[in-house]
C-alpha cells in the first residue's frame, strides 16, 4: 500500500512548488509511482505536473454532474512521469466551506479506489495552516500517516510550523499520524539554517532537507514544468532529488512537542538580534 503524506505550512511558503518538484524527482530519479491530491480550492497543486491548470476539479464535477457520474477515469489526470493528479477544488467564491470540500473529495476518491495498491506515495497538498476541521482532515481522520511541514527562517513561517505541530499533537493518538520532519524552503534570511536546526531539535524532529533558493524554480514554473522536467541536470534538480531520497528512506517519525509561545518568542528574538 502507498505511503500517504500530507504537506502543510504557512500560506505562500512554497508548499505546492516543493511538493510537486519533490514528486517529480521521486518519479524521475527513483521510478516511484506517485499520486497528488490537491486540497487547495485554488486548484494549483498539480499545475507543474499537468503542464498548466487545465484540470476540472472534483467539486466542479460534483456540482455539474452529480456523484453518481464521477469515476476515477473522469477525474484523475496523468502528467509528468506518470504522476496521477486530482484537485479537490472548492465552493464558488464566497459560498460554502472549502474545508468541507476537502473531506468530500478525499472520501470520494477512497470510495472509488483511486489510491491504488501499486502506488508508492500519495501526497495531500493542504491549504495553509491547520485552520479548521476540514483542512485538518488528512491528519485528523488518519487519511495521511506522515506529515512534512514546509517552513523557512522567517518568523511567521516558524509560528505556522509550531501551530501545525499543535494540531499534529492533538490528533496523533487517535489517528496515528506522525511528523517526518521540516523542509526548509530557503528565503535567504540571516542564520536561516541554524535557526531551523534549533527549532526542529526543540520540537523533537529534524530538518529533513535545506532547499536552497534558486531562480530556476521560477523559470520552470513560468514554463509550467517541475525543475526536474525543465532541466534534470541542474543543481536544483539534484537538490529535489536529494529531498526525494530522504523522504523515501525516512524512518524517523515522531509526535512533535510544540513550543509554548514564550519559548518560541525567545527563540525568535535570539535570531532577530544581529551578530
Amino acid at each position: 500500500m502507498p505511503r500517504k503524506i500530507a504537506i502543510y505550512g504557512k500560506g505562500g511558503i512554497g508548499k505546492s512548488t516543493t511538493q510537486q518538484n519533490t514528486a517529480g524527482a521521486m518519479a524521475h530519479f527513483y521510478n516511484q509511482k506517485v499520486f497528488i491530491h490537491g486540497c487547495d480550492p485554488k486548484a494549483d497543486s498539480t499545475r507543474l505536473i499537468l503542464g498548466g491548470m487545465n484540470q476540472q476539479t472534483l467539486m466542479d464535477m460534483l456540482r455539474d454532474e452529480g456523484e453518481e457520474k464521477i469515476t476515477v477515469d473522469k477525474v484523475v489526470k496523468t502528467g509528468y512521469e506518470g504522476i496521477r493528479c486530482v484537485e479537490s477544488g472548492g465552493p464558488e467564491p464566497g459560498v460554502g466551506c472549502a474545508g468541507r470540500g476537502v473531506i468530500t473529495a478525499i472520501d470520494l476518491m477512497e470510495k472509488n479506489g483511486a489510491y491504488t495498491p501499486d502506488l508508492d506515495f500519495v501526497f495531500f497538498d493542504v491549504l495553509g495552516d491547520v485552520v479548521c476541521g476540514g483542512f485538518a482532515m488528512p491528519i485528523r481522520d488518519g487519511k495521511a500517516q506522515e506529515v512534512y511541514i514546509v517552513a523557512s527562517g522567517e518568523m511567521m513561517a516558524i509560528y505556522a510550523a509550531n501551530n501545525i505541530c499543535k494540531g499534529l499533537l492533538k490528533y496523533a493518538k487517535q489517528s496515528g499520524v506522525r511528523l517526518g520532519g521540516i523542509i526548509c524552503n530557503s528565503r535567504k534570511v540571516d542564520r536561516e539554517q541554524e535557526f531551523l536546526e534549533e527549532f526542529t531539535a526543540a520540537i523533537g524532529t529534524k530538518m529533513i532537507h535545506f532547499m536552497p533558493r534558486d531562480n530556476i524554480v521560477q523559470k520552470a514554473e513560468f514554463n509550467k514544468k517541475t525543475v526536474v522536467e525543465f532541466d534534470a541536470e541542474c543543481d536544483q534538480a539534484k537538490e529535489y532529488g536529494e529531498l526525494a531520497r530522504k523522504i523515501i528512506e525516512n524512518k524517523d517519525f515522531v509526535i512533535p512537542k510544540p513550543l509554548k509561545m514564550d519559548e518560541l518568542e525567545a527563540m525568535v528574538v535570539k535570531y532577530g538580534i544581529a551578530d
